[in-house]
């Protein structure tokens, strides 16, 4: 009797430690937020709010999408504007995507991560927009508006339950 007591208490540990070890698995998914600013844009007519990218932009563009080739993205967005989606448009071609439009004056990041949890997402932003929601997801001010002649920031943030970690690279074609 006392043998089988003890049999059903290591089943019963055993069952435990299975059942946090699940619990700690939900931990490690892993979500990867990739942020981007719009590649070089038209400035030949200071009046267009909504210009098309040079073709330095255009480079820039698919720079981007070999940079980030290595990366299965699930979702990408854009802001509504020609630039912004411009840049997004080769990477979302590459992991055969269709770009989601966001408003970069409601930067929802719960229901942005909630809608992606384990996923890879590509954010393409402006140079104001772009670190102003990098900072939200970090509840802190750490980033600043990106310099006007500066297209070439990726901020990645990794996310999983209990942690958020954040980079940023300057990425520019040679």
């Amino acid at each position: 009797m006392m043998h089988m007591r003890f049999l059903m208490a290591l089943v019963l540990i055993g069952f435990l430690s299975l059942s946090s070890c699940a619990e700690k698995s939900d931990d490690t998914t892993l979500t990867t937020l990739y942020f981007i600013r719009h590649a070089e844009k038209d400035r030949s007519n200071p009046n267009n709010k909504d210009p098309h990218l040079t073709a330095t932009g255009n480079q820039r563009a698919i720079y981007w999408s070999e940079v980030l080739k290595n990366v299965k993205f699930e979702a990408i967005y854009s802001t509504d504007y020609k630039r912004t989606v411009e840049t997004a448009s080769p990477t979302a071609k590459n992991n055969n995507l269709k770009i989601q439009i966001y408003n970069a004056n409601i930067l929802d990041t719960d229901k942005l991560l909630s809608e992606n949890r384990g996923n890879n997402v590509l954010i393409v932003g402006h140079s104001d927009t772009t670190p102003k929601f990098v900072n939200k997801f970090l509840g802190t001010e750490s980033y600043q508006d990106i310099d006007d002649s500066n297209n070439g920031n990726l901020y990645i943030l990794t996310f999983t339950d209990t942690m958020i970690t954040d980079l940023l690279l300057v990425v520019n074609p040679q």
